[in-house]
């Protein structure tokens, strides 16, 4: 096997290789970049942005656990791969489920969505509430680009993360009972 001088090849083959990295890499990234949007931006999380910050944090911590436990026995880094896998997916799943939201493809919690407004309150009491808090709403893009908002950028970058984490480690394993 000859290792490629193409440096994008040798960055594939090396977390092919090493896939519990990029799970790290990308979550820490994607963290940075929506804390980024938040304090540099001005763009405030909504309750759905933060499931997918909780999952991000999680496969960080797990990918890092995992990481770190190179060396032990075999069923604890088993079982914080496996535990990693499991989180991209449940990121791919709050992202996706976030952005269907904002697309109005489903409905999303009365809590955060215009749906869930009382359409009785009083004048009063809205502008009273608007004043004490600003109302984030998971069903309103607040920023896109080309049609694809940030929960739309999280769900394709993690679903693409999640199915080549998992074709490495499941390659890893064919790889190690034959």
């Amino acid at each position: 096997m000859t290792i490629s001088k193409n440096p994008f090849m040798r960055l594939i083959c090396f977390f092919w290789c090493n896939p519990l990295y990029l799970a790290a890499l990308m979550s820490l990234s994607l963290l940075l970049g929506a804390y980024g949007f938040q304090y540099i931006g001005g763009y405030e999380p909504c309750a759905l942005c933060w499931s997918q910050r909780y999952a991000h944090l999680a496969i960080l911590l797990l990918s890092l656990m995992a990481i770190a436990l190179k060396k032990a026995p075999n069923p604890f880094r088993i079982i914080f791969t496996a535990a990693t896998v499991i989180a991209l997916y449940v990121s791919v799943v709050a992202a996706g489920y976030h952005g269907g939201v904002e697309q109005k493809w489903w409905k999303g919690p009365n809590t955060c969505t215009s749906s869930g407004i009382d359409q009785n309150a009083d004048m009063e009491s809205l502008f009273d509430n608007m004043m004490n808090k600003k109302i984030l709403m998971c069903d309103e893009i607040p920023w896109q680009i080309f049609g694809i908002s940030i929960a739309g950028f999280n769900f394709l970058i993690s679903l693409a993360v999640a199915l080549f984490v998992s074709g490495a480690v499941i390659s890893t394993i064919r790889k190690n009972h034959d």
